[in-house]
């Protein structure tokens, strides 16, 4: 789903996944030390000005920007980094069906940006 609304060239992207909630410190610890291997992917593919927000109860939103969220994903999947970070990360999500978080994301629709 390509947004109307762009920064330039850049597609903002903002995403819903959830964390179980008897993992979320775990998850909150991976985070302070992301591989600089996956940092390093993640610019690589595009990945501009990412967050990750989450809630106590679990609930994670993400949030970044990229010329091309479709080909950001596609360049990721390319990856051995981004596999491994994947597989490290699925046991702290609930319903993601089997697949990578990368691609359980629920993509939200932007209805309004103030720039």
């Amino acid at each position: 789903m390509a947004s109307a609304f762009r920064t330039g060239a850049m597609e903002r992207v903002c995403f819903l996944l959830k964390v179980k909630k008897d993992k979320l410190e775990e998850y909150r610890e991976a985070h302070k030390s992301v591989w600089p291997e996956m940092l390093e992917a993640l610019r690589e593919a595009g990945w501009k000005n990412y967050s990750l927000f989450v809630r106590d109860d679990g609930l994670l939103v993400g949030y970044l920007e990229t010329p091309d969220f479709e080909r950001a994903l596609e360049a990721m999947a390319e990856k051995d980094v981004n596999r491994k970070w994947q597989e490290s990360m699925a046991p702290y999500f609930e319903n993601v069906g089997g697949a990578h978080a990368d691609r359980a994301m629920m993509r939200l629709e932007e209805v309004f940006h103030l720039d």
